[in-house]
């Protein structure tokens, strides 16, 4: 049986038996798959094979210091290749399969390809819980390294047909499936250390996390985007364990300007709720009803929208809220707006 290609791009395919089959060999014999996950699109590679994982860094142009999450069925495979610690047991009990990595020791034997934890003797794993994700880790029967699948420093994808304009055919096949549902990578915790480390804050916040292993530290890179809310909270310094930690992330090719209290005639409105702004090229409003979690599922689509377009020579965003799922939003718009 053929795979069915699916749309404009030839190298999209159908999420059906023959696309399945397709996308395990192409895995196996060292190639590059993207695929949903509830987060974003993941751009898969056998975990265990270097040189597949090395394509990953090539296709993406992404930084060799910067590691990969792998991906796996189940909490039992990780456990084969990470220790986990008491707290790495409570949050994946509560968490998983979900969007939550979890940074932790390398076990002696890992089999995992040392590139994927960038030189660290630690390495970030996470269960995900979008089906066809699911689906191919089950039938692949090998762990996928798997970040976002875009060039890097770029907005992460979340339909098949952005990471088909991002990479093209530098990846070997896409698996189509609907939108992302939660639209923001997952939250990195840190658990390599005497206190758990919020690395990356995502759609399950720092209270979700508090609320099953007791109080959590910032990490450094959380801490410099947001240097200014955090006046005397702790906060720990740490190396760079996890994607999603560069102060250039998430990047759009027009400018970005955050905090708009005014928007130019030439410029796009990214706006929440009721604040709407007078006097923009285009609006798109990432959640009327002031929804965090379906602004979060709206950001990178409303960016890769805006992005597109010819007729505007920039994007200006509203004050959006610091609090709950709001703190992962505002990180995302603070890389995205950071000096490249």
């Amino acid at each position: 049986m053929t795979a069915t290609r699916s749309g404009t791009y030839d190298n999209i395919i159908t999420a059906d038996t023959a696309g399945f089959d397709l996308a395990c060999d192409l895995l196996r014999a060292g190639g590059l798959v993207a695929f949903p996950t509830e987060t974003v699109y993941g751009l898969g590679a056998d975990a265990t094979n270097g040189k597949a994982c090395a394509g990953i860094y090539e296709a993406k142009g992404r930084p060799s210091f910067n590691p990969l999450i792998v991906h796996f069925s189940d909490k039992a495979a990780a456990a084969k290749r990470v220790i986990f610690t008491s707290q790495a047991e409570k949050l994946a009990q509560t968490f998983w399969p979900g969007p939550l990595t979890l940074v932790l020791p390398r076990q002696e034997n890992c089999d995992i390809a040392p590139i994927c934890s960038a030189g660290l003797d630690s390495l970030a794993v996470r269960v995900p819980g979008h089906p066809l994700a699911h689906q191919l880790l089950e039938q692949i029967g090998l762990p996928l390294a798997a970040p976002s699948a875009n060039a890097s420093g770029k907005i992460s994808p979340t339909t098949a047909e952005h990471v088909a304009s991002s990479l093209g055919n530098r990846v070997s096949c896409i698996i189509k499936g609907p939108a992302c549902t939660v639209g923001l990578e997952s939250t990195v915790i840190d658990l390599t250390g005497s206190a758990p480390v919020l690395l990356r804050p995502g759609t399950l916040t720092r209270e979700d996390i508090e609320a099953v292993v007791g109080p959590i530290l910032l990490g450094q890179s959380l801490m410099e985007c947001k240097a200014e809310e955090l006046s005397g909270t702790e906060i720990t310094t740490t190396g760079l364990k996890s994607p999603g930690l560069l102060k250039s992330h998430y990047a759009p090719r027009l400018p970005l300007r955050l905090n708009a209290r005014h928007v130019l005639a030439d410029e796009a409105l990214l706006s929440f709720g009721s604040i709407v702004l007078a006097g923009a090229a285009v609006t798109l409003n990432l959640s009327p009803a002031e929804d965090l979690r379906e602004a979060a599922a709206n950001l990178f689509a409303a960016l890769h929208e805006l992005d597109s377009r010819t007729d505007i020579a920039g994007i200006a965003v509203v004050p959006l809220p610091e609090h709950g799922l709001g703190l992962a939003i505002n990180d995302r718009l603070k890389r995205a707006a950071a000096p490249r």
